[in-house]
């Protein structure tokens, strides 16, 4: 009885040290952005009063109204959602196009290929950089160049630089390639079998079975084409299509830094994604869980 009682105890000891470890967790990681919003809501003279000042003495939206005035935050935020909504776009349609193709087609040379493809996962994105700004700046016919892509500028400046290199990215190939194979191939055998061709078997068939891993993939690659901000940085030069990240640089000028407006505006910046996570959550962890490594 008494070492039923002392199991008891330590079950009951463990379970209060998991909670306050993974409450202090939270906390912790729940800190910075409660930071940021406070930050966004201060008067200025308290941003970095000392001692710190966890409670503002009254709230101000002034920083939002600043944010919105100093620069055209309005035109950034929507050249970012385009962007990053095309993203999502061509993404959701070449990634589940080839991992289908990957997953359930049979073709020569068919892993080989995407042994390639998984290899080039890891390859630095700064390292193609240089690479990709010369294939945009040159190919033929558009921005001026002519047939052998000189004379113009390419895709350079355009909205078309940032999303024709990554409409069809890699890990949204392999995501939905690992998701394809776990649904069977028996449906495909008997539309096959009824007549269907092969791009119809896809899109009516197996396309309408993956909205979890769609879903999934678009919370990534929203989350990818919104937070850029290096490749948006050297492709555009317009400021009338710069993007919302770029938009948060103004507040940074001559070595100082305006922290309210800044703050106010990088969270204005994260409603987007809170919103997507939020609308698709009931499909992500499915589309995680089904999406798992499968040969």
């Amino acid at each position: 009885m008494n070492t039923n009682g002392n199991s008891a105890l330590k079950r009951g000891l463990g379970k209060t040290i998991y909670y306050l470890a993974c409450t202090a967790i939270a906390i912790i990681m729940f800190l910075p952005f409660y930071w940021s919003v406070l930050t966004s809501l201060k008067p200025d003279e308290e941003i970095f009063a000392m001692p710190i000042q966890w409670f503002p003495s009254h709230i101000t939206f002034e920083h939002y109204h600043k944010a919105f005035t100093t620069v055209p935050f309005g035109l950034f935020f929507w050249n970012s959602l385009v962007l990053a909504v095309a993203g999502v776009l061509a993404n959701l349609f070449f990634g589940s196009l080839s991992g289908y193709a990957f997953a359930k087609l049979k073709f020569k040379m068919n892993k080989p290929i995407f042994r390639i493809l998984l290899a080039a996962m890891m390859i630095p994105g700064i390292v193609t950089m240089i690479p990709t700004v010369f294939v945009l700046r040159h190919i033929p016919l558009a921005g001026g160049n002519d047939l052998l892509g000189g004379g113009g500028m390419g895709l350079m400046n355009s909205f078309w630089g940032i999303i024709l290199p990554g409409a069809s990215g890699t890990f949204a190939v392999f995501f939905m390639r690992q998701f394809f194979l776990t649904l069977p191939s028996d449906m495909m055998e008997m539309a096959r079998i009824e007549g269907c061709r092969e791009f119809m078997i896809f899109w009516r068939i197996y396309l309408p079975l993956t909205k979890p891993a769609l879903a999934t993939l678009s919370i990534f690659t929203f989350q990818a084409g919104w937070n850029s901000f290096l490749w948006p940085m050297i492709v555009l030069n317009d400021p009338e299509k710069a993007t919302i990240q770029m938009g948060l640089q103004a507040f940074s000028y001559n070595f100082q830094t305006d922290y309210g407006p800044m703050m106010a505006g990088a969270l204005v910046a994260i409603l987007p994604i809170l919103v997507l996570f939020l609308a698709l959550q009931r499909y992500f962890v499915q589309g995680i869980a089904f999406s798992g490594i499968k040969g």
